[in-house]
C-alpha cells in the first residue's frame, strides 16, 4: 500500500515540477516522513535525502524538455549555479549533523513564513511597479543569493524553488517562466545534496524498520515517486496547461499552504 500511495504522490510531484518548479521536495518530504515513520526521529533525514534524489531526476528531466528560448534567461548565471551547488553541499552536510526534530519544525516554519511573505509583500501576487526605461525587462538573480539559497534548500530538503520562484517573479518573470527556470536551479542544488546523502552512513533504525537505504536514500520510496512523476512531466511539458498568471500565483501559495498542513499532521 505504501508503494501505491507513493506512486500516486509521484503523479502529484510531476504536476508540481511542471506547474510550480517543485522538483518534488515540498511534496516528497512530508510523504516520505509518513511512509518511513518507523525510523522515528531519523525519518526526516531520510526524507530530505530521498527528496534530493527525486529532485535530481525530476528537475533534470523537466530541464531537458524545456524550450531553449526559456532557458536562455539563465545565460550568464554560471556564478549563481556554482554558489547554489556550494551552498547545497554545506546544507546537506549540516542536516546530517542537526537533530531531526528541529529540522522538521524549521521546514514547517520556513514554508509558513514564505506563504505570509508572498501574501503581504508586493511583487508576487501584486507585481511591484518599477519606473524608468526598460523597467519591464526581467532582472537576473544576484549570484550572491546562490550560497544561502542552496544551503537552506538542501538543509530542509526543499530544492530551492520556494525561494527562486518568488525571486524570479519579483524580478519580472511571469509565473510560467519563473517555474520553468526553477528546475535547472533546483538541479544545481539537488545534485550535490544527493551526492552527500549517498556517502552518508545509513541510520541504524533502518534494519529493524525494514527500510532499505542507500546511504540515507530510501530507494523504494524514490523509485515509486519517480514512477508516478516522470510520465506526467513528459505529458505536461509537451502540452502545458494554460493558466492565467494570477491564478498560477495563487495556486503556488495554495500548494505551500497544503504542504505546511501536511507536515503539521505528520509532526
Amino acid at each position: 500500500m505504501d508503494v501505491v500511495m507513493l506512486t500516486g504522490v509521484g503523479l502529484l510531484t510531476g504536476v508540481t515540477t511542471v506547474l510550480f518548479g517543485f522538483g518534488g521536495g515540498f511534496v516528497a518530504v512530508p510523504v516520505v516522513v509518513w511512509a518511513d515513520a518507523a525510523l522515528g526521529g531519523d525519518a526526516m533525514r531520510v526524507a530530505t535525502a530521498t527528496s534530493a534524489l527525486v529532485m535530481v531526476v525530476n528537475a533534470g528531466f523537466a530541464t531537458a524538455v524545456t524550450p531553449r528560448r526559456v532557458l536562455a534567461a539563465l545565460r550568464g548565471s554560471r556564478p549563481l549555479l556554482v554558489l547554489l551547488a556550494a551552498g547545497a553541499s554545506a546544507g546537506a552536510l549540516a542536516t546530517r549533523l542537526a537533530p531531526a526534530g528541529p529540522v522538521r519544525w524549521a521546514f514547517i516554519a520556513y514554508v509558513a513564513l514564505t506563504v505570509v511573505d508572498l501574501l503581504l509583500r508586493p511583487g508576487f501576487l501584486r507585481p511591484a511597479v518599477r519606473g524608468g526605461r526598460g523597467a519591464d525587462a526581467p532582472r537576473p538573480l544576484p549570484a550572491l543569493l546562490g550560497a544561502p539559497v542552496g544551503a537552506v534548500a538542501a538543509f530542509l530538503g526543499v530544492g530551492g524553488s520556494v525561494m527562486t520562484v518568488p525571486a524570479m517573479r519579483r524580478a519580472g518573470h511571469p509565473m510560467q517562466v519563473a517555474t520553468a527556470l526553477a528546475n535547472p536551479l533546483t538541479l544545481a542544488i539537488a545534485l550535490p545534496a544527493t551526492a552527500v546523502s549517498l556517502v552518508t552512513a545509513a541510520v541504524p533504525a533502518a534494519t529493524d524498520a525494514d527500510v532499505h537505504l542507500l546511504g540515507l536514500i530510501d530507494l523504494r520510496a524514490a523509485s515509486a515517486l519517480l514512477l508516478g512523476a516522470l510520465p506526467v512531466i513528459a505529458v505536461l511539458r509537451r502540452r502545458p496547461p494554460r493558466i492565467p498568471d494570477r491564478a498560477h500565483a495563487w495556486g503556488y501559495i495554495g500548494l505551500l499552504t497544503a504542504v505546511t498542513a501536511a507536515m503539521l499532521c505528520a509532526a
